[in-house]
């Protein structure tokens, strides 16, 4: 196994990829696939340890470049390797692997506390709340798997402890003349527009749909971009 020079003081891990039944593994600097994995830029090159892609690496066993070419459209390793890392898995180390579980953590949290409430009260759940009840309910985050997919899981999963569900929020929002430009504008931004209606006079009547959790954020923006001269309500939240 030939590797190449000096990459720093870390010590190289293994991503590994299975594409039709193929496995392909590579060495690489566990700090920079740490972060590519994240979707950060690095060096490419100082990525890169070994200088082969292999389909056994344990025992020396190197992919041809016919394969290589076959499944990704190349053979140039640094170009395969990063596509391994990003795709594939990495052995991380501990440290590395809390990093990561924490992050996704975070973003779930946040992704919860933007698009679910509290059915009961119809209001929105602090992200603080939701927290607690993951810590209550001994919920695992996957620090591969997408955030959409563990929040639908782990608001089943917290459910039993809160009142929280995933919803929508449909406002019906009324701008006056001076303000209803401004507004139409930014309005898509905000959430899907439903109905818009321009009524005479040049005022704004519309109907925007968002997520639950979201929807003093988006009163907020509306004041902000009204100056306080907009009227929301809340037609329905499901």
């Amino acid at each position: 196994m030939t590797r190449r020079g000096s990459k720093g003081e870390h010590e190289p891990v293994v991503a590994r990829l299975e594409v039709g039944g193929k496995r392909f593994e590579v060495l690489v600097n566990p700090e920079l696939a740490f972060e590519y994995k994240q979707g950060r830029q690095v060096n490419l090159e100082e990525l890169v340890i070994s200088d082969a892609v292999y389909t056994d690496l344990r025992r020396g066993l190197r992919a041809s470049p016919d394969l290589l070419r076959k499944v990704f459209g190349t053979d140039d390793v640094v170009k395969i390797a990063a596509e391994i890392v990003k795709r594939g898995e990495l052995q991380l180390t501990a440290e590395q692997r809390r990093r990561l579980i924490e992050a996704k953590r975070r973003q779930i949290i946040n992704y919860i506390a933007r698009n679910a409430i509290d059915p009961q009260t119809k209001l929105p759940i602090p992200p603080a709340r939701i927290e607690a009840a993951m810590e209550q309910a001994r919920v695992g985050v996957d620090p591969f798997k997408s955030v959409e997919e563990q929040a639908q899981q782990i608001v089943r999963a917290i459910s039993r402890i809160i009142p929280i569900k995933i919803a929508k929020a449909l406002l019906r929002i009324v701008v006056p003349p001076e303000y209803s430009g401004r507004v139409a504008g930014s309005l898509s931004k905000l959430g899907e527009v439903k109905h818009m209606d321009w009524r005479s006079d040049g005022s704004l009547v519309a109907e925007l749909e968002i997520p639950a959790g979201l929807q003093q954020e988006v009163m907020d923006k509306l004041n902000k971009l009204t100056r306080g001269n907009v009227d929301v309500k809340v037609v329905s939240v499901v």
